[in-house]
């Protein structure tokens, strides 16, 4: 048994699948999930009263007993139609009613090169079918997933939109995500041109709306990524225990409850444990207080810098991987990705190792400190600067950098949030007004995390003053 994960973009690092076997499954700890303890007033889906007859008829096997599609708040979604308990398998879909990269016609796969993604194969898959209609074998499925003004994702925010959230590292990685598509359009459109019937006035907008349905809905399993019908309308609560999982052996994929519901009540499950700047980019929401959130911080070795490039060797020799600029050069930045810190006297959680062996490298004055970390790095594990500096005063020196730094963004979060104004304002109405609140529940998700790691640092600080000053 395989845990699913919903994909995220291949630019991006995906999530290793995990193994669980039956045994291990029964010993999965059982949690309320907090999101799913909410009523959430709902109402049947009339459009989708024949949705799960068809996939049964068609899988020729019960998909699901206990859930009925419905409509809230959040979309459409799954509710519970009879008792469930923890423990309890409320849905299992057969791989043969999965839609996945094996549906395209081999006629259309031999035009497209091996550098193309699973993901544009499958939303290939998706236009096809969408195309045909309701002549496609799939119609009562296609016709079901999300129309274009419906998504949030950040690609489809416009650039005044975009705007609201430059102060994080989403923006950047929004600008990446729309090149990467456009590259995989481009690399496609020869294949749309040799069968016109089919693909007649496709354009970028269709394609990248059919790459966002599969990457915000597909999950990945050992046989690649796929559509799962009827799951994919389980929406999201980071906090829940419940997850698709995979059965190579049942060639099947299902969804065992992590707590117990009562009729009425929205099903949750866990896509991944995302921050709100990969749940906006991918999937298009926001979390309020998601504990999952982080921030990308990076940190620059000046050009002046005289050490600079023992510094940039120091770094590279022990673990540090130096990334390449545009040009193909060793560069000088080094990337980072901090999370909450819970705890201000604790023991460091949420300030990565390798930030604070980064700040220690690069507050050396001198070629003797540098070669003195490279020592203590090669008589311990390899890694640099894991311990304190033995000079006290440097070792605070390293930190205050940090607090600076972090102080900063700080400052700068403050600003962009007092930008947007309050929450509820009478002149920003609609999407406008929706993806705003999602640009604050990123913004001062992120800014709970820097608060966090500056109250950590000088904490820090201070413990190493005292601790100086009694000495």
């Amino acid at each position: 048994m395989l845990l699913g994960a919903r994909i995220t973009n291949l630019w991006r690092l995906r999530r290793p699948l995990l193994g669980m076997s039956q045994t291990q499954r029964s010993w999965i700890k059982l949690h309320f999930s907090c999101l799913s303890e909410v009523k959430v007033s709902h109402s049947l889906d009339d459009e989708c009263d024949d949705f799960l007859p068809w996939l049964q008829r068609k899988a020729g096997v019960e998909i699901s007993s206990v859930l009925s599609i419905g409509k809230s708040a959040y979309g459409r979604t799954l509710f519970a139609s009879d008792i469930i308990q923890a423990g309890d398998c409320i849905l299992s879909v057969p791989y043969n009613v999965q839609l996945s990269p094996d549906y395209l016609h081999p006629d259309i796969n031999t035009l497209l090169n091996s550098e193309i993604s699973y993901v544009a194969k499958l939303a290939i898959v998706v236009l096809v079918e969408q195309r045909l209609g309701q002549d496609s074998d799939w119609a009562p499925y296609i016709s079901c997933l999300p129309q274009l003004d419906e998504m949030h994702n950040t690609i489809f925010w416009s650039e005044d939109e975009l705007e609201m959230i430059h102060q994080s590292s989403v923006y950047k990685e929004t600008i990446n995500q729309k090149s990467l598509i456009e590259k995989e359009f481009l690399a496609v459109r020869p294949a749309f041109e040799r069968f016109p019937e089919v693909f007649e006035r496709i354009t970028y907008k269709d394609f990248m709306h059919a790459y966002a349905l599969v990457s915000s809905r597909a999950w990945g399993s050992t046989k690649g990524e796929s559509l799962i019908p009827f799951a994919d309308f389980l929406n999201h609560d980071g906090t829940s225990e419940a997850v698709v999982m995979s059965d190579e052996d049942k060639q099947l994929s299902e969804v065992i409850a992590d707590r117990d519901y009562s009729p009425g009540e929205q099903v949750l499950i866990r896509y991944g444990k995302f921050s709100n700047a990969t749940l906006l980019l991918d999937f298009g929401f926001t979390l309020p207080d998601n504990i999952h959130d982080q921030v990308h911080i990076q940190l620059n070795i000046p050009h002046h810098d005289p050490l600079r490039e023992m510094k940039l060797e120091v770094l590279q020799r022990h673990h540090r991987p130096i990334g390449k600029d545009i040009h193909g050069i060793n560069s000088s930045v080094g990337s980072f990705t901090i999370k909450e810190v819970k705890s201000a006297s604790g023991k460091g959680k949420g300030i990565p190792q390798s930030l604070r062996a980064f700040a220690r490298v690069l507050c050396c004055t001198s070629s003797q400190e540098l070669r003195d970390l490279a020592v203590e790095a090669e008589q311990t594990d390899g890694r640099l600067a894991r311990r304190s500096l033995k000079n006290i005063n440097r070792e605070i020196e390293a930190h205050r950098f940090l607090i600076s730094q972090i102080s900063q963004l700080i400052e700068d979060y403050h600003t962009s949030i007092e930008s947007l104004g309050p929450l509820s304002s009478p002149f920003v109405s609609g999407k406008l007004a929706l993806r705003r609140k999602m640009a604050l529940d990123l913004l001062n998700g992120e800014l709970r995390v820097l608060r966090s790691s500056y109250a950590w640092l000088e904490n820090y600080c201070a413990t190493w003053t005292t601790t100086d000053y009694h000495q």
